[in-house]
């Protein structure tokens, strides 16, 4: 066979650790400039000429960008004795039979376009742009029926609609049951490590460190910590405070007093999940979300596909049966959509057979995120007007993810999992507060009229907690 000669630069050394990486799952990245898709084009590259007829898939969200970064600079890079590229089915074959695929995700529709398909390595380039569902779906095309090698590349900056899964897997390191540890590996690339980057623009480094704290801190340090875009980057959940109840949302359940008044927001949903969330509102209007029923797979924004008498029979079932609920009355909101009966009878009709009644939610989306705003903000002791039991899983799991829209800056993105945020809004705009000036949980340190800037931290929350509101020991739910 003859030799086969493709010029490929010498990898900088982060990108030489990714190049030689096995495992099943490799991450790369964590900021930007450190040469991720480069190391992508180079690995498929080589993975393609070490192994005859494998079938590799690089992915990312638009054809747009898989053309300018991946389908023209391999073109330049590999020559026609070494591969060549069919554009009217997007994929270069090499001279031993291995291929390399392109393949896009910017909505639902376009799963469609793997279902069936086998590939043995799959790239998601910019993996954090993509939605976990997607990611988990597509994944699910590594099954080639050979002995080739079966893995899975993401290159991955902060923030996006999957940060929170790709740092779990990558950073975090925290596993599912199906989730096997040794088979994840992360390689951290900052811009400092691309050296050819530093050499042709050494003014890109000068303006990352000019980027607004955030984004410096995502782009420039690899923080996962922090990003931006989060639509609710004012929800907080630290566990150390839990028992204070002061700086944060999530805080341990606790026994409901029986004059407190009962809230029930709703938001509808079939092939997406629908979202039930009970609140508790105490004396002072604070809200308390207490319990909660969401409609989710174990795939994140897949709906049970329940029937509407299902789901409120369920409903029913947990209302007569909850300590917290039983024999109360409750106040139901939800989403003015489900009084459409368009086709026949409508959702609110099939709840009130099943004794599940609603009022119409004030559906104004501006107006309704502000009052999320508001009671999710702090006061100077670190009281929000809003708490979140550690049991509603899927509120404090989904409320992060949500991103800002990009064509409408004071909107949430839709494509999101936005369920719970929908039945949030609804039972704020049904208890509309005003807003007032908030507060950080690091402000103390910071305002030079605090007079208390030589004491402890601990000492300051005890002089500052005013007896705002009762608390109340009881067993966790």
């Amino acid at each position: 066979m003859a030799e086969i000669s493709i010029n490929i630069p010498e990898p900088n050394v982060k990108q030489k650790i990714f190049l030689a990486d096995q495992h099943r799952h490799v991450a790369y990245g964590g900021a930007r400039g450190g040469g991720k898709s480069w190391a992508v084009r180079v690995k498929a590259i080589l993975l393609c000429l070490s192994w005859a007829g494998l079938k590799v898939l690089i992915v990312r969200k638009t054809y747009k960008e898989l053309t300018n970064n991946h389908i023209v600079p391999l073109q330049q890079m590999l020559p026609p004795d070494v591969a060549r590229y069919n554009k009217t089915d997007k994929v270069f074959t090499f001279t031993n039979g291995s291929t390399i695929w392109f393949g896009y995700c910017n909505n639902d529709g376009d799963l469609d376009q793997y279902q069936g398909a086998e590939y043995d390595v799959i790239f998601f380039d910019e993996a954090t742009q993509l939605q976990e569902s997607w990611i988990k779906k597509i994944n699910l095309a590594v099954r080639q029926p050979n002995g080739l090698p079966k893995r899975t590349y993401y290159t991955c900056n902060p923030g996006g609609a999957s940060h929170n899964y790709i740092k779990r897997l990558f950073i975090d390191r925290k596993y599912e049951d199906a989730e096997i540890p040794e088979n994840y590996s992360f390689t951290q690339a900052l811009v400092t490590d691309n050296k050819v980057l530093m050499e042709m623009s050494p003014e890109y480094k000068a303006e990352l460190e000019a980027l607004p704290p955030k984004l410096r801190k995502a782009w420039l340090e690899g923080d996962w910590d922090v990003y931006e875009g989060q639509f609710f980057e004012d929800f907080v959940d630290r566990s150390e405070y839990y028992s204070e109840r002061t700086w944060t949302h999530v805080i341990d359940p606790f026994e409901i007093p029986d004059g407190w008044k009962i809230y029930r927001s709703f938001d509808w949903g079939y092939n997406k999940p629908f979202s039930c969330g009970w609140w508790a509102v105490d004396y002072e209007g604070i809200a308390y979300r207490i319990l909660e029923l969401y409609g989710c797979t174990k795939t994140p924004n897949e709906g049970l596909k329940w029937t509407p008498p299902k789901v409120f029979s369920e409903i029913a079932r947990i209302e007569q049966e909850h300590r917290w609920l039983k024999g109360k009355h409750i106040i139901g909101i939800a989403d003015p959509a489900i009084w459409n009966a368009e086709t026949g009878k409508s959702i609110a009709e099939v709840a009130a057979d099943h004794g599940v009644f609603f009022t119409k939610g004030d559906h104004e989306r501006i107006a309704g995120w502000m009052q999320v705003h508001y009671r999710l903000a702090f006061d100077e002791n670190g009281f929000p007007m809003m708490y979140v039991f550690s049991n509603c899983k899927a509120f404090i799991r989904t409320i992060p993810l949500l991103q800002y829209d990009e064509h409408k800056p004071e909107d949430l993105d839709t494509d999101g999992e936005d369920h719970c945020a929908d039945e949030v809004r609804y039972f704020c705009m049904s208890r509309p507060i005003t807003p007032r000036i908030a507060a950080k949980p690091d402000d103390y340190a910071t305002n030079p009229l605090n007079v208390f800037l030589d004491i402890p931290k601990e000492d300051i929350m005890a002089v500052q907690n005013r007896p705002r509101m009762q608390i109340i020991s009881g067993g966790k739910e």
